[in-house]
């Protein structure tokens, strides 16, 4: 039983971790990458779609994201997707392709983006405590456990927190360095 606690919030905590990383890549750098587009949502023939699925999307001279539809058809819904995104970057539509010119990044824009890498990390971690306190609960629960057994599982759960949360925030800073450089 003890086994199963551990491994289930360890799974757990990976997919926490997992989720981080995704938003992570969300988050401009001043570099476009094609990640950035992974959340828009295109209303493709009535049901709302992942942009990579009906374009490839690709970067040009570093800092432009080319959108080139599999559908010409889907352009406009394409165009209208991505300005509700709230990217903060305006859409230019040339009748082929959809250009998305990524700006360089201002001071203030730098210090907005690393303050929300830092609440994602937050988030994250909290989310890492919260599995570890629902597994030391299940622990004390499960009578069968003499108390070695029981203060073993609390550690072995300490030790995947301390470990999650370790690379939550390495992987922050990594963000935060890559934000700030210039």
């Amino acid at each position: 039983m003890t086994y199963q606690i551990v491994e289930t919030s360890q799974e757990k905590m990976e997919k926490a971790l997992s989720y981080y990383k995704d938003e992570l890549n969300t988050i401009r750098t001043g570099m476009a990458n094609p990640n950035m587009l992974d959340r828009v949502m295109v209303d493709y023939y009535g049901s709302p779609t992942p942009l990579n699925q009906i374009a490839g999307i690709s970067v040009q001279e570093g800092r432009i994201l080319v959108i080139k539809p599999f559908d010409p058809n889907s352009l406009k819904d394409i165009e209208r997707a991505c300005n509700t995104a709230d990217l903060g970057i305006a859409p230019q539509n040339d009748g082929t392709v959809i250009r998305l010119a990524v700006p360089q990044l201002t001071g203030d824009t730098r210090k907005e983006m690393t303050k929300k890498v830092n609440k994602l990390a937050e988030e994250a971690k909290v989310q890492c405590r919260n599995i570890r306190r629902d597994a030391n609960t299940a622990i004390k629960k499960d009578e069968t456990m003499d108390e070695d057994v029981q203060k073993d599982a609390e550690n072995e759960i300490q030790k995947l927190t301390d470990r999650f949360t370790k690379q939550i925030e390495e992987l922050a800073s990594k963000k935060n360095d890559e934000i700030l450089k210039v």
